[in-house]
């Protein structure tokens, strides 16, 4: 068993311990940055807290509602990856119904802490809390036997690496019956002890009800005859007659007309069933003393499954909520960038599915080349939601989280977050809301590089409007320059203007439908929006004539507006047909190419065939050289040697012609090959180049090169293939490389064991061909293969088949005896 896993979580700011958001630790010397906030209140901001919250209320245990309360971002592509894959995995598990096993459990920890203590002796409740852990992972480990392994195989991997051993919970049963009570047969000793107990209470019963029909015969008992005092069954007599009463005064009532004698004819019996009981404690004492001995080697296994269960408690309680949210995995890429289609705001679109509402979903992309978005629009139209949505989906995704969008839309990986939002103004540090407003400007400038997302909400807001404005344009100008990823909210037409001019810099708009002066809530990217402050004035009630004054006082700055958007518009037409022509060419460059390699590769297909064929015929004729060896052994005996000269001349001619053939084919299909290839393969392979294997393997990119070798990336499947062995291709198309996706989803899906007990020799040569092929191609490391002892006749099939992979495999052997022994083959794949 492999365990790897630490107790309790621990927030570490060093490089040797890394903490994930499971409570697991892992000893590392590369951790992830960690993300970076400004200002701290970024959560509150952009309301993850309460998202967290949502999330607390879907965990089963406590444990796991403190490990979500103090989730936080990754900036580890690797870690979100992973962490999405496992939430996608268990919604599906929710949508199919596959229940899931996971249920209520205790907190083990104090327990497992005590357990580490030598000769510590946990109570009875512990281990009922014990077993519990245990029949919860008994379940875990029965749901992924079969099919279903393969369908969550990331959630497999969670105890892919664990065994269970059920001697753990027959240990606790042999102690403890269903209610948790000790059972009478827990061992020899208890059950003699128990025994002797029930004859005792028997004789006691049976001498006690005597005694009470003697006394009462004589008046000497009160209405209630007996009773229990200091934990011994007593007399209740008047106090008049308790001289009359020989035995043992325990106690009396509070008015003291009532004492509780015990009788002397039971006094010894009473002692007994004392001793017996003393007896009965030190025995179970001794037999939950034996128990926590045999259970404490197994503690850092108990911590392990509480921690996997903790675990599995935070993936089920991420996918519920993704589940509520109808959201979805996007896909995550490592450079920052965002690229939203029909994306909802998470805390909004629950809000409206409670209420019957219907959420408008809103589309957006910024990348290297556009990074920074300008959003203006009337107010209450939706421009602090859209900015909002962008930064919360991000911190969400970073955190593991499915969001509410498109399955297509695409999430980088950002550093820092900063988000400049509300009124913050403080009176503990004397700053106005402008002044804190240029503060978190300063910081932002002072912190900001190309992996940081800014959010800014009414960029410019909270002073005169032209010094602010221009005050704006200058924060935007340096945050533009520093390359980092905006989206920022606001009124001044300056601000449109300047990213009208700048590529780069993108416009936008709440639409706003002038009809009925209300917002629609869509977010359109390419023109800027209007305040429509005018329209709106006049629709709540202000007089034709204020509203015409206000118009002559800014009929300037409203025709730029104006004029600004037409022009963004006519921009926008004009790189949409641009973009519709360039994307056009493209297309039929990729087919041209496309075509040609098909047609190549057709070409080496054919005289592959047929170099197949003539090396068939030279195995063959090889095949056929025990009956020619017969017949000239016979020739010789009837010494007709120049007719052995002749037949051996005739076969070396043959097998010689037939090499011949081969070799040319052979160099044909080099030839065309080396044809094949694209100009970049004038120069030595390097990574990002696309290649296949000279055997004629499935196409993929390689990842990085070292010491002669290539770790080669095909879907979602990484190979290591000796440089040698490749040859450049051209990028393949999109049809060629889903063609391959299901040979790579099986591959990745591989299991590194197989049992090819009962098998024809024909038969096993055949899976086991299948076997270690697809072990190389998921690039496993290590094989078991299982053919039992018998009369050895499948372990030497298997050493045979095994050693046609020459260099592949690094070295043979068989385990230990308890672990199969000569009925069992490993593998050690270089």
């Amino acid at each position: 068993m492999n365990i790897s896993c630490s107790g309790n979580k621990e927030r570490s700011s060093g490089t040797s311990l890394a903490v994930n958001c499971y409570g697991i630790g892992i000893f590392a010397t590369n951790m992830p940055k960690e993300m970076n906030f400004e200002p701290r209140d970024v959560f509150q901001k952009l309301e993850f807290d309460k998202v967290l919250d949502l999330l607390e209320k879907e965990a089963l245990t406590p444990m796991a509602a403190a490990e979500l309360q103090a989730l936080n971002p990754s900036t580890s592509f690797s870690q979100i990856d992973l962490w999405l894959r496992e939430i996608r995995e268990y919604k599906l598990c929710l949508e199919k119904n596959d229940r899931f096993p996971i249920e209520t459990y205790a907190d083990l920890r104090p327990d497992l802490r005590m357990l580490d203590i030598p000769g510590y002796t946990l109570q009875a409740e512990a281990f009922q809390r014990i077993v519990r852990i245990l029949l919860l992972m008994r379940d875990i480990f029965k749901f992924f036997t079969g099919v279903k392994k393969e369908i969550y195989p990331r959630l497999y991997d969670i105890v892919r690496t664990m065994s269970f051993d059920e001697g753990l919970i027959r240990a606790i049963h042999a102690v403890f019956d269903e209610k948790g009570e000790i059972r009478p047969d827990a061992s020899p000793e208890l059950m003699r002890i128990r025994r002797e107990m029930q004859h005792k209470v028997r004789e006691l019963d049976h001498r006690f009800r005597q005694i009470i029909q003697e006394y009462r015969s004589k008046g000497w008992l009160s209405d209630t005859p007996e009773s229990f005092r200091n934990g011994r069954r007593v007399l209740s007599a008047p106090a008049e007659h308790k001289r009359k009463i020989r035995g043992i005064i325990h106690d009396e009532s509070d008015t003291g007309r009532t004492v509780f004698i015990e009788p002397e004819g039971v006094i010894e019996i009473n002692n007994d069933i004392f001793d017996l009981e003393s007896e009965e404690r030190r025995e179970i004492f001794r037999i939950l003393r034996d128990l926590s001995e045999q259970i404490r080697p197994y503690s850092p296994m108990l911590r392990q499954y509480l921690d996997t269960l903790i675990r599995f408690d935070v993936i089920q309680a991420k996918a519920r909520l993704a589940l509520a949210m109808r959201a979805g995995m996007p896909v995550l890429k490592e450079k920052p960038q965002i690229g939203i289609r029909k994306g909802y705001h998470p805390l909004l679109y629950l809000k409206n599915k409670g209420l019957g509402r219907k959420t408008v979903p809103f589309e957006l992309r910024l990348n290297a080349e556009n990074h920074i978005l300008v959003l203006s629009g009337p107010n209450a139209g939706g421009k602090s939601v859209a900015m909002k949505s962008v930064g919360l989906m991000q911190l969400m995704v970073q955190s593991g989280l499915l969001v509410p969008v498109h399955e297509l839309s695409e999430f980088g990986i950002f550093e820092q977050i900063f988000a400049d939002i509300g009124d913050q103004q403080s009176l503990d540090d004397d700053l106005s809301t402008y002044s804190s407003r240029l503060q978190n400007a300063r910081v932002f400038l002072a912190k900001a590089n190309p992996r940081t997302l800014v959010l800014v909400d009414e960029m410019g807001s909270g002073t005169d409007p032209k010094p602010g404005g221009a005050i704006a344009e200058a924060i935007l100008r340096a945050l533009y320059r520093k390359g980092v990823f905006a989206v920022v909210t606001t009124h001044y037409s300056n601000l449109k203007v300047f990213a009208f001019r700048n590529p780069g810099i993108l416009n936008g708009n709440m639409h706003f439908d002038k009809d009925t002066l209300s917002p629609t809530y869509e977010l359109k990217i390419g023109r800027p929006g209007s305040s429509y402050a005018f329209e709106i004035a006049g629709k709540s009630g202000l007089s034709k004539d204020i509203i015409d004054y206000a118009r002559n006082r800014t009929g300037s700055e409203t025709a730029v507006d104006d004029l600004l958007i037409e022009l963004q518009r006519e921009k926008q037409e004009l790189e949409e047909r641009l973009q519709s022509v360039q994307e056009k060419e493209q297309s039929l460059e990729r087919l041209i190419k496309t075509y040609d390699s098909l047609h190549q590769d057709l070409e080496i297909k054919r005289k592959r065939l047929k170099l197949d064929q003539k090396e068939f015929e030279l195995r063959q004729s090889a095949n056929t050289g025990r009956e020619v060896e017969k017949l000239i052994r016979q020739l010789k005996e009837e010494k007709n040697l120049e007719r052995v000269q002749q037949v051996a001349q005739t076969l070396r001619q043959e097998r010689a012609d037939k090499a011949r053939q081969v070799d040319d084919i052979n160099a044909e299909v080099v030839k065309l090959e080396e044809k094949a290839v694209p100009a970049a393969a004038a120069r030595p392979l390097q990574p990002g180049d696309f290649v296949r294997l000279r055997a004629g393997g499935a196409t993929g990119r390689i990842e990085s090169i070292k010491g002669g070798k290539a770790v080669i990336t095909m879907g979602a499947l990484k190979v290591t293939a000796a440089m040698r062995d490749l040859l450049p291709v051209a990028e393949p198309t999109q049809m060629a490389a889903s063609a391959t996706s299901t040979d790579i989803q099986q591959a990745a899906a591989f299991d590194a064991k197989i049992d090819i007990r009962g098998m024809s020799k024909e038969e096993a040569l055949r899976v086991l061909e299948k076997f270690v092929d697809n072990a190389l191609l998921s690039n496993s490391s290590l094989l078991r293969i299982l053919h039992g002892k018998g009369d050895g006749v499948l372990r030497k099939v298997v050493r045979h088949k095994l050693k046609e992979y020459g260099g592949n495999i690094s070295s043979i052997y068989h385990p230990e005896q308890e672990q199969g022994g000569e009925g069992v083959t490993i593998v050690e794949l270089a």
